[in-house]
């Protein structure tokens, strides 16, 4: 093995001790000493294993309820030496300090401590100080110290103990370095987030430590990762492993559906709802959502907020689409949809949503806070002679939801809590509305007595002159421009409700 370094002292200190056992057994073995601290020292005691004191090395006791045990020259000065300097090794005979060649130390669980609803003063008590240091000072001389630095690799090194009987070279070594500075990076970026959370605007720091490859990205030619847990979100019930563009489409699904609490299912293509409807049964529902638009529903992502039953799934069933997303499936609905193996079907965990996004730009990142603003009936400013009644009341917020959550420029058609059409992702508003009310006829959908929402406001009266020609009854939209009044004057000569929210919803 090139550079092969002999394990003749480890130093051990660890918060998590699942797995730790086998270790320090080998390392008896082997007649390796060990060097310990506090819980861990009593924990490698009760395994009827020799264990030094580090308090007998530094001739200090644990001070200040725990804060202080390792902070000393004999702990640090065995860990940084450098084997191949002379002058180190003649000062660390001069101090009777001991070469460390294994450091086993991981971190308090900060993060886990935060999502537990802690006391600030529980989470501060959290921020390691002699451990963070320790794993530093060893990954820094990885060259003759191997340092394991988390639960995950204990399984790993009790392998290396058993095949090369304690022997490490030096690409082992730096392997577990790069991991050490990836673990302690990771660690003090949650701290500075913690503390900076009215600041997070002016400083980014984002770290995920858990990365998946992807078959792709977009396109074949284009590689792909996720960083994040996918586990913490969804239950993967059945098929294959979710693509790139799966996940876009899957993220503006659930962004989607978290907007409605009654029965809802929507269908979203290139993560624009192609289909959306709200209904007392959930299969009406499912269909009435395929009807807006059953031809790109094909190859889809579908999603509900209620449980998949069999009539539903028998329903569902005739269809070909990529993921499927709902809390829960009855047993009957999960093994009849479990029969087409490579279609994914996801559990969705109820968990809270980001509030915050970045996109990458350039050469930075875009940081803003989510859209997090519904307009509800309450937020409406009617502007017109002609008051909307409850229906249209309830159809003017159900769209609202959807072309929230809809590429821009974009126009909605909604009509008995049904999503008829859109247009999306348009360069002119009045190309959106167009595209929308084409894409309704083609499908035999009257807009006739109809509401229509608005991403952003109207400059001109061209959309409203067209959504009346088109049977819309009912717009809502943010308002804002000079020439509002143009619009609103149309829509009072022709009897057709509008109301004004304050609030624009641009989707880039």
């Amino acid at each position: 093995m090139q550079n092969n370094r002999k394990i003749k002292n480890a130093l051990i200190s660890v918060f998590h001790k699942d797995g730790l056992a086998p270790i320090v057994k080998k390392l008896n073995e082997l007649n390796i000493n060990i060097y310990s601290t506090g819980g861990t020292e009593n924990y490698i005691k009760k395994q009827n294993i020799d264990v030094n004191r580090v308090e007998d090395l530094t001739s200090y006791p644990s001070i200040l309820a725990g804060r202080v045990k390792t902070l000393h020259p004999n702990v640090f000065g065995g860990i940084l030496s450098r084997r191949d300097e002379k002058s180190d090794k003649e000062q660390l005979d001069e101090y009777q300090i001991p070469e460390f060649d294994l450091v086993i130390v991981d971190l308090y669980p900060f993060e886990k401590t935060i999502k537990s609803n802690a006391s600030e003063q529980e989470i501060i008590e959290k921020i390691d100080i002699g451990g963070i240091s320790l794993i530093r000072a060893a990954a820094k001389n990885y060259k003759d110290v191997l340092v394991v630095s988390e639960l995950s690799q204990y399984q790993e090194t009790l392998d290396m103990l058993n095949t090369n009987q304690g022997n490490t070279n030096l690409e082992y070594r730096k392997r577990f370095a790069i991991n050490a500075f990836n673990v302690t990076s990771h660690y003090d970026c949650a701290i500075f987030n913690y503390f900076n959370k009215e600041e997070e605007e002016r400083v980014f720091k984002h770290s995920i430590r858990q990365q998946k490859s992807l078959r792709y990205g977009e396109n074949p030619h284009q590689k792909g990762s996720f960083f994040g847990n996918l586990d913490n979100m969804f239950t993967q019930l059945n098929g294959k492993e979710l693509s790139y563009n799966n996940i876009l489409d899957i993220d503006a699904a659930v962004n989607l559906i978290s907007e409605f609490n009654e029965t809802t299912f929507a269908v979203l293509k290139h993560n624009n709802a192609c289909g959306v409807a709200s209904r007392l049964k959930l299969v009406d529902a499912w269909k009435d959502a395929l009807a807006g638009d059953p031809t790109s529903a094909f190859g889809g992502v579908l999603i509900t907020n209620k449980e998949i039953d069999l009539e539903t799934a028998s329903e569902i069933n005739k269809l070909f689409y990529e993921v499927l997303i709902a809390p829960s499936f009855s047993k009957e609905a999960l093994n009849l949809l479990s029969k087409k193996k490579k279609r994914v079907l996801l559990k969705q965990k109820n968990i809270s949503l980001p509030k915050v996004q970045f996109r990458t730009v350039l050469d930075g990142i875009l940081f803003q806070e989510k859209d997090l603003k519904t307009d509800l009936k309450t937020d409406m400013r009617t502007v017109t002679q002609t008051k909307p009644d409850n229906n249209q009341l309830t159809d003017l917020v159900f769209a609202s939801k959807i072309c929230k959550h809809t590429k821009s420029n974009t126009i909605v058609f909604v009509k008995n809590k049904q999503l008829l059409a859109s247009g999306v992702g348009q360069t002119s508003r009045v190309d959106a509305l167009k595209q929308a009310v084409v894409k309704a006829k083609s499908f035999g959908l009257n807009l006739k007595n109809s509401a229509m929402a608005s991403d952003a406001f109207f400059p001109f009266p061209d959309c409203v002159e067209l959504a009346k020609d088109a049977g819309i009854k009912a717009v809502i939209q943010p308002g804002g421009s000079i020439n509002d009044q143009l619009s609103i004057d149309f829509c009072d000569k022709n009897r057709v409700v509008m109301v004004l929210t304050g609030t624009r919803h641009f989707k880039h």
